[in-house]
């Protein structure tokens, strides 16, 4: 063995039993020194390294740079090095032709579109390229060390966007100050409304202590730090007060201080959220003096017989709230000069009118029923619109007290009040819908994402088959990575629809003993041989009435997400079994009744109490970028909801997790267990005629040349109405009739239902990607074939039922 070669790696003995005669670097005893100083350094070295060597540019690699070619590997070795990354030869061309010039390249980022995993996929590097001269001067090849950047690059990348979806968040709340804060109390954020209510820019606050904003009688006091101190002590400091603007104006607002927390919940700062509520402090002390003067007048009237009838005159005309005198039958009887300054009315025109007749119409059924109480007994309050003469509407709180043959009443003018009450009930309704956009954002932002991802597949694939000189195997390749990432995106849209518990299930009767047995062999897949796998059934079978595939996905996605938890190393129990009682989840009370329980226990990190109630929201996940769309206990969650159950946590932290699933327990009959054991395989057509309904043309060219294509006869109607009529014209030479379910005018439903009424004998099947009444109402006794669907499966469904016809 030569010393160059001494190593105990993959490719040091890859490299020693090479037949590098069949080669132009020939034998290796007569290699150049440089070449095999070079092997020598890059097979002791602990990070990915090559040589490119000779005319043939010939590639030899460390392990460590194995891990790079991912697929390549070990064919790569001692092939020429722009054949072995075809896919990215283009970009690499320049570059090797350089350093066999003799320019050395280097650089911290260059992005790559390599072939991964059956589809081109973006790679960050960091390399260099350095030409290797020979003693007579000429370049014969070059060294290169590197590093694969791709997962620095895209954290880096999503947090570029992440903290810019915060501040374009942070900025929409224009009527909220929102501003973060070192633990000090210094400013480190400071959104758009905060430079609208408070004068300061964000820049002029950066760095600077919050008690600036603070009046001086509460910096004075220390009142910055009391809240802080407050905050940290109970987690949150609330407070009502005066503040200060830029300007020097003071205005009343309503604060909170909540400490901002690490990872690994260290304090590190506060977040302090402050809403301008000046005119609703306003509105709130004039109507608190309204309503001391309202009760100070009332008072007045109680004494009234201890007036005189000059100083009651006085009063009569000088008050600025309405009086009113009226007869218990609710006829004006007397004003006073109120009346025309308020609401421009003067005396004679309300003199002899009904109340109820002045008040807004909407109004009039309260003011009746308040005159009602008032004939007996005082009336402490009643609030009510009148019209103005100009046309315009104010608000009146009123009091009254009868006598033995009138009514005496006050009413005092809060439209202003109701304004401002109005305008804080706005507000506080565009901080809701606030956060409602908010949380939509997040979850089309992560929708987009992967769809994104998806497309990229796609797109690119569609791109290579496009190219010329493309081999068959290539091809084969290219239309399996299309198919492949069409399942995923179909499933991906399964499971937002799961979420949503708007998916349009297909329910069957099955035995969730026999499914889980037949997914185990794939769960122990996946989770890998690190992981040991019970399973453990109960000894009769347990009948649910649910969507199988559903259902299937359902126990794969909490069994991906217990190898998660185990990284990769544990053991795993999934237990069948029934019980009489759901236990009380959540919000939701006990349920007694029959449930099949799947329990799937590990012995994982467990989770974090503070954490249990986010694990099933859309999205949220503790893996890596790039590591998991978040979805999978999303649909488990709406997967159960929908079916009629639920599912139920419990977990310490440290001592991993059970997710049981509970689901309604059902008992099939005969025919239920004939129908499970019939044969469904796919068939051909036996010259079947199927009426295609189908709004898309599209779609509708497909279902009727993929239906040619197994041998049926086919008869394409665009929508509800022309079908019926291909049905009046000659029902006797259509077998089945196959309908799109969302078209315009009559839905693929009603059109069934109408099928079933005219032609009972003819069956009907539906087809449908999402529609809000499968999802609510069912498929009303139709067969479904949810979209998209495979040639296989519409095979097997017009099967079942030409057959069954």
């Amino acid at each position: 063995m030569l010393r160059f070669m001494a190593g105990e790696g993959e490719l040091a003995g890859r490299i020693r039993a090479y037949d590098w005669f069949d080669t132009d670097l020939g034998n290796p005893a007569e290699w150049p020194e440089a070449l095999t100083t070079l092997v020598s350094v890059i097979l002791g070295a602990n990070q990915p390294m090559f040589v490119v060597w000779g005319p043939g540019q010939r590639l030899i690699y460390n392990d460590h740079y194995a891990a790079i070619l991912q697929g390549h590997h070990p064919a790569a070795l001692g092939r020429p090095f722009l054949e072995v990354w075809s896919e990215i030869a283009d970009d690499l061309r320049p570059l090797v032709a350089d350093a066999y010039a003799g320019i050395p390249t280097h650089t911290d980022d260059i992005m790559l579109m390599m072939e991964r995993n059956g589809y081109p996929e973006e790679t960050h590097f960091a390399y260099s390229y350095t030409p290797v001269r020979l003693h007579g001067g000429q370049v014969a090849g070059f060294f290169c060390a590197c590093n694969e950047t791709t997962s620095s690059v895209m954290a880096d990348r999503a947090m570029r966007d992440s903290e810019a979806r915060n501040r374009q968040i942070l900025d929409s709340a224009i009527d909220y100050a929102i501003l973060a804060t070192d633990r000090e109390g210094r400013v480190t954020r400071w959104n758009a409304g905060a430079e609208r209510i408070l004068g300061w820019t964000e820049a002029e606050m950066r760095g600077q202590p919050i008690d600036c904003f603070f009046t001086p009688e509460d910096r004075t006091a220390d009142r910055p730090r009391t809240e802080m101190r407050l905050a940290l002590e109970t987690g949150v400091g609330n407070d009502e007060r005066w503040h200060q603007r830029k300007s020097g104006e003071r205005f009343w607002a309503n604060g909170e201080l909540t400490p901002l927390l690490n990872d690994d919940g260290s304090v590190v700062g506060f977040v302090k959220v402050l809403r301008d509520r000046t005119d609703q402090r306003l509105a709130d002390e004039a109507l608190r003096q309204s309503q001391a003067e309202l009760a100070a007048a009332n008072a007045l009237l109680e004494r009234n017989f201890a007036i005189t009838s000059a100083e009651r005159d006085r009063l009569w005309e000088t008050s600025p709230d309405l009086l009113l005198v009226l007869d218990f039958d609710g006829i004006v009887q007397r004003v006073n000069p109120a009346w025309t300054d308020l609401l421009g009315h003067v005396p004679d025109e309300l003199v002899g009118r009904f109340i109820a007749d002045l008040v807004i119409p909407d109004d009039t059924e309260r003011t009746v029923e308040a005159l009602d109480q008032a004939r007996s007994d005082a009336l402490e309050t009643l609030e009510n619109r009148y019209r103005h003469k100009n046309g315009t509407t104010r608000w009146f709180s009123w009091v009254a007290r009868p006598s033995e043959r009138d009514i005496y009443a006050i009413g005092r003018d809060i439209t202003d009040a109701k304004l401002a009450t109005e305008t804080l009930r706005r507000t506080e309704d565009q901080l809701r819908q606030s956060q409602k956009v908010e949380a939509i954002g997040q979850l089309t932002g992560g929708v987009a994402h992967d769809f994104n991802n998806l497309l990229t597949v796609i797109r690119g694939s569609i791109d290579l088959l496009r190219r010329p000189n493309v081999t068959d195997e290539r091809r084969r390749r290219y239309i399996d990575a299309i198919a492949s990432t069409a399942d995923r995106a179909t499933k991906l849209t399964g499971q937002l629809l799961a979420f949503a518990r708007r998916q349009s299930l297909k329910p069957e009767i099955f035995d969730t003993g026999e499914s889980v047995r037949a997914v185990s062999d794939m769960i122990r897949t996946l989770t890998g041989s690190r992981i040991t796998v019970a399973v453990r059934l109960a000894p009769e079978p347990c009948y649910i009435d649910a969507d199988r595939s559903q259902f299937d996905t359902a126990v794969v996605n909490m069994a991906v997400n217990a190898r998660d938890a185990m990284d990769g190393e544990g053991a795993l129990t999934i237990t069948v079994g029934t019980t009489s009682r759901m236990p009380a989840i959540r919000t939701h009370p006990s349920i007694t009744g029959r449930f099949v329980t799947i329990a799937l226990t590990d012995t994982g990190s467990g989770i974090p109490a503070d954490r249990i109630d986010q694990i099933f929201e859309p999205f949220f996940t503790t893996k890596g970028i790039g590591e998991g769309t978040g979805l999978g206990l999303s649909q488990v969650f709406g997967f159960a909801k929908q079916s009629g159950g639920d599912i139920f946590v419990e977990s310490r932290e440290g001592h991993g997790a059970t997710f049981t699933l509970y689901l309604p327990q059902v008992t099939p009959d005969d025919r239920t267990l004939s129908n499970m054991a019939g044969d469904d395989a796919p068939s051909i057509g036996e010259d079947a005629c199927v009426l295609v309904v189908e709004d898309n043309p599209d779609v509708g060219m497909f279902a009727t040349q993929a239906l040619l294509e197994l041998g049926y006869q086919t008869v394409l109607a665009m929508d509800g109405q022309k079908a019926l009529a291909e049905l009046a014209a000659s029902a006797e030479r259509f077998d089945v009739v196959f309908s799109d379910v969302m078209m315009p005018g009559m839905s693929g439903i009603e059109l069934g239902q109408e099928i079933a009424r005219l032609y009972p004998t003819i069956p009907v099947i539906l087809t449908s990607g999402y529609s809000e009444v499968l999802a609510q109402t069912g498929t009303h006794g139709f067969e479904l074939v949810r979209k998209p669907y495979s040639i296989d499966e519409l095979s097997r469904a017009l099967r079942k039922l030409v057959r069954r016809r």
